[in-house]
């Protein structure tokens, strides 16, 4: 098949609470006449980022409990061989990555396995680059390094929250690691599309001197076994005024170690979703839209850190329900 008829995939990589979720809905949210199959990996064993992407109800296929690069790996390679028998339903491909993935092996599959190969073709590897904390996190993250130096484009986001001095040290930084990827300045993923999707911007060439095994076998990846998951859930409603304070005081006591928070909730006499999420101490939550008829009312959230104290987060968690005793 030429390149020209095969499928173009774009991967959406960064690290924890970069902005991945909002650029991808940015992508399908616009007006741009193209249809995206979308894949969403999770790192845990709730499933919270498909139902924060728009549209969910249509293309949207979700890999969680394992990493994409890793234990999912197989069944990223079955989900692209799955769409292509029926390829007339969309014209691109987003895979978003969680953000503990290294994109190397993800980019492999591209090439490695016979059928995605002959099928689809890698159009470009998107890091998003929180500007607020990279300089915080780079060192001690490995995968941070991995998905800036296999970036086609790096759009640097969050960059309201930094000073023109950090932006410029961020950017030496980068430039260190991935000298050719082109980068971007963005607050909240604002950057013209054309400039993210379609770019026919993969270079083997350059993946190849970068790392001269790229296609040679699969990349082993090795997660930080001091970051780890857990997933808190009620059926029962909570208290806005009680989950609120525990929420806060969640973020100032762990917020070093807390890489993300991303959560649906259920408030007592609420008929809206609330989601929240957040990144060490910034926390920011929103309505999102109303519970469907027949939706159950159920709050689910999801913590990913460094030595965080489940016993007691969950602890706080439940007496967060509007039938707790006050605190």
């Amino acid at each position: 098949m030429n390149s020209t008829d095969k499928i173009p995939a774009t991967v959406l990589t960064g690290y924890l609470g970069a902005g991945k979720t909002t650029l991808l809905n940015r992508i399908l949210s616009e007006d741009h006449g193209k249809r995206y199959a979308v894949i969403v990996n999770e790192f845990g064993d709730v499933s919270i980022d498909n139902e924060l992407v728009v549209g969910a109800d249509e293309e949207v296929f979700e890999m969680n409990n394992g990493c994409i690069c890793c234990t999912v790996r197989g069944d990223l390679i079955r989900i692209i061989e799955s769409l292509m028998r029926r390829r007339d339903r969309f014209d691109a491909i987003l895979v978003e990555t969680t953000g503990l993935a290294d994109p190397a092996p993800v980019a492999q599959t591209f090439f490695v396995d016979e059928e995605v190969q002959s099928k689809t073709r890698l159009d470009a590897i998107v890091t998003v680059v929180d500007a607020k904390h990279l300089l915080d996190e780079i060192d001690h993250a490995h995968e941070a390094q991995e998905q800036l130096a296999f970036a086609d484009l790096i759009l640097l986001n969050k960059i309201d929250l930094v000073s023109a001095k950090a932006l410029a040290e961020i950017a030496t930084r980068i430039r260190r690691i991935n000298p050719t990827a082109v980068i971007r300045h963005s607050e909240r993923c604002q950057v013209p599309l054309d400039e993210v999707i379609g770019r026919n911007a993969f270079d083997l060439g350059r993946v190849l001197e970068l790392e001269p095994g790229f296609l040679d076998h699969f990349h082993d990846h090795q997660h930080d076994d001091h970051v780890t998951s857990f997933s808190l859930m009620s059926e029962e409603p909570l208290s806005q005024d009680r989950f609120f304070r525990w929420i806060q005081s969640v973020a100032a006591q762990h917020g070093p170690d807390l890489l993300r928070m991303k959560g649906i909730i259920a408030f007592e006499d609420d008929d809206d979703r609330y989601v929240v999420q957040g990144v060490h101490m910034l926390l920011e939550g929103n309505h999102q839209r109303p519970w469907k008829p027949n939706e159950k009312h159920l709050t689910r959230m999801v913590f990913i850190g460094r030595n965080l104290p489940r016993e007691i987060i969950e602890a706080g968690f439940n007496r967060c329900t509007a039938e707790s005793l006050p605190q």
